[in-house]
């Protein structure tokens, strides 16, 4: 009952200024250890069944945050105080960016939703890889449970589609001691010309030179691909087949949408905020019918993190009944509030559904 009124007064603001002001409010009372204590307590939510075996990885809970929330590694540990079973970082660039000019995160609450057009805004790279190191560092000390962290990777705006896999080779050996997976981003709809990545010729240089570096390594990270929703089925086909091709662990279904179909919110307002990606509650459909369409041509043989208008347990449950291993929410967690998690997980355990 408190979280609708605290975000009733949050959505008086600007989205990225509060976005901010919120996890800055929740880092400086996890600096504190018996505050942070109460806040585990508060909003987490364990239980032996809700363990699952993915890519050689051990995830304590299903329910994970999609890149682009904590873009920086700046609130790994706040995340974790939240029940996160995993957070995915970035998307990072090998060189520092800026981003799109503000405003570019606007909220649609009448929909349910949120169109932004951040532009891969990051510390870059190098930054990045420190903080994770100091995180991992201080786990060890710590002997903290394992909390699984993605590193989301993509190129810089400047950079030209034909030099684009060399800022993924970068920000893949960059990051590969300090992270548990990665996730290539050629799906976002704010960089200009980035989706054009995700065609069979150009993706496949990215991903067989990112498998490359992997294969080279004593032991390799699981290499999952985020797709956009926006795909036309050969576009879908030609990705199932490189999937194969390259040996993916995974997909990540999907990214926002440049659609505007069918929304509450008046268009000449939706017009006013531009360009971006649409994501929350308009598609969690799409979403879905997506990764049905993943798993059932692939014959169920390529895991799927599914991510799109996740907010109850009951959205989560469609999602997995429809072949995901692992679900994301972003929009969501807006929406409803920290105790998102536990109420899903609360949910799945209730609905009786088995992981392994």
């Amino acid at each position: 009952m408190f979280y609708p009124a605290l975000r009733k007064l949050l959505f008086l603001f600007p989205t990225e200024d509060v976005h901010y002001f919120s996890m800055n409010c929740l880092r400086t009372a996890c600096s504190v250890s018996s505050v942070k204590q109460i806040i585990e307590k508060g909003f987490q939510y364990n239980h032996a069944s809700l363990q699952k075996n993915i890519f050689g990885l051990t995830f304590k809970n299903p329910v994970g945050l999609g890149a682009g929330f904590d873009k920086n590694a700046l609130y790994l540990r706040e995340l974790e105080a939240l029940g996160f079973g995993f957070i995915e970082t970035g998307t990072v660039t090998p060189k520092p960016q800026s981003g799109n000019d503000k405003p570019r995160l606007f909220r649609l609450p009448k929909d349910r939703a949120l169109i932004n057009r951040m532009g891969f805004n990051n510390d870059g790279v190098d930054e990045i890889r420190k903080r994770l190191e100091h995180w991992e560092t201080q786990n060890s000390k710590l002997k903290t449970e394992n909390f699984i962290i993605g590193g989301n990777i993509g190129k810089n705006k400047v950079t030209a589609n034909e030099e684009a896999y060399k800022d993924y080779e970068v920000c893949f050996s960059e990051l590969f001691n300090c992270v548990d997976y990665f996730v290539v981003n050629v799906s976002s709809p704010n960089t200009p010309g980035l989706r054009e990545l995700q065609e069979k010729e150009s993706l496949r240089k990215i991903l067989s030179q990112l498998q490359n570096i992997n294969y080279g390594k004593q032991k390799q990270k699981p290499l999952l691909l985020k797709i956009a929703p926006d795909l036309i089925q050969t576009q879908l086909d030609d990705i199932i087949n490189l999937a194969f091709e390259t040996k993916l662990d995974g997909l990540v279904v999907t990214n926002t949408t440049i659609e505007r179909n069918n929304l509450l919110t008046d268009k000449k307002e939706i017009e006013k905020m531009g360009a971006g990606g649409l994501s929350g509650k308009p598609l969690q459909k799409k979403s879905t019918e997506i990764l049905k369409y993943i798993i059932q041509n692939s014959n169920n043989r390529i895991p799927v993190i599914a991510s799109g208008g996740i907010f109850t347990g009951d959205d989560a449950i469609e999602k997995l009944n429809a072949g995901a291993s692992l679900v994301q929410v972003w929009t969501g967690f807006i929406y409803e509030g920290p105790s998102i998690v536990k109420k899903i997980n609360k949910q799945l355990i209730k609905s009786g559904i088995q992981f392994s």
